[in-house]
């Protein structure tokens, strides 16, 4: 059986040269981000187990925090072409990637939407953050860009990012709940009723969402409860099978996609085995453990045609 881990990341090598051209060692500010398995093939292609597959998108390097505008749209369409390319030579283990967008530019995040990923062989939704440039991702700014990927019926990747204006982020717990407050803006937006064929698969298991889903089924709407249950999250929170039941029984386990976030987590080479095993002992059937490997994600894939 080929497990398909849907939320796997790269630093496209040419991207990373164009930012360093601008901004000298841009690395230096982000350690972790110094791993030769985002941006050497060879080496990430080595790292994996036999039979799985990642669908690629960048890490969180984004032009908007570096450059005008127009350049951020320039430099996003060059790290699409280029994730493209990767997946078009190792459709082996890449079958598809997920594209940037440049979230100080929205007129050219919606062309981009249009010209590199609707009706593209290789990359396949694209990832937004979040927040962007200060403000939630559900601000209005930002609404056309969730318009725009209902109508071409293609998924968003919800990564999440620390709110700057708070003192005390850390990396355990905050980006969990920045995760959580953008779910419950695209809730409260009422997204998923304005455009009925939106698809957003969010990191982390959902966040704080499945633990506290009473607390949404008792002090939200019947609607906003129903709304929560439209996300589909990935596996990746580092083990923890009892937790993964969580999310399987509020956003029912075909909702739920495998997902690591390598290569990091766990070094050398990413949390890939811990999240496998953790799958395995979630209290869901076997034909349900074999749906969240892969067969969930294949449905939701041939759903997008």
């Amino acid at each position: 059986m080929t497990v398909i881990d849907v939320f796997a990341h790269v630093l496209p090598p040419k991207f990373l040269a164009r930012m360093d051209a601008i901004h000298p060692d841009v690395l230096a500010n982000f350690p972790y981000m110094k791993n030769q398995l985002l941006t050497d093939v060879a080496q990430h292609r080595a790292s994996l187990p036999a039979d799985h597959q990642q669908i690629i998108s960048a890490v969180n390097l984004n032009p908007k925090d570096f450059v005008d505008p127009e350049q951020a749209a320039e430099f996003c369409r060059a790290a699409n072409d280029e994730i493209a390319a990767t997946v078009r030579t190792n459709r082996d283990i890449f079958p598809a990637g997920v594209a940037m967008l440049p979230m100080n530019n929205v007129p050219a995040a919606l062309k981009i939407i249009d010209e590199q990923v609707a009706g593209s062989d290789a990359l396949v939704g694209v990832q937004l953050f979040t927040q962007a440039m200060g403000e939630p991702i559900t601000a209005a700014a930002y609404e056309p860009i969730f318009a725009k990927m209902a109508a071409i019926n293609a998924p968003i990747w919800l990564h999440p990012v620390f709110d700057m204006r708070k003192p005390d982020n850390n990396l355990t717990f905050s980006w969990e709940y920045e995760l959580t407050q953008a779910m419950y803006g695209i809730v409260a937006a009422h997204y998923f009723r304005k455009y009925p064929g939106l698809k957003v698969i969010v990191h982390h298991a959902g966040a704080m969402v499945p633990y506290f889903s009473q607390r949404i089924k008792y002090i939200q709407t019947a609607e906003d409860y129903a709304d929560f249950q439209k996300f589909y999250v990935d596996t990746a929170i580092l083990g923890n099978p009892l937790a993964l039941d969580l999310a399987a029984d509020f956003f029912g386990s075909d909702h739920v996609l495998f997902g690591t976030d390598s290569p990091f987590g766990i070094p050398p080479v990413g949390p890939t085995a811990v999240i496998e095993q953790a799958v395995n002992e979630m209290t869901v059937t076997a034909d349900q453990k074999q749906a969240i490997f892969s067969g969930n994600w294949q449905r939701l894939l041939a759903s997008l045609d």
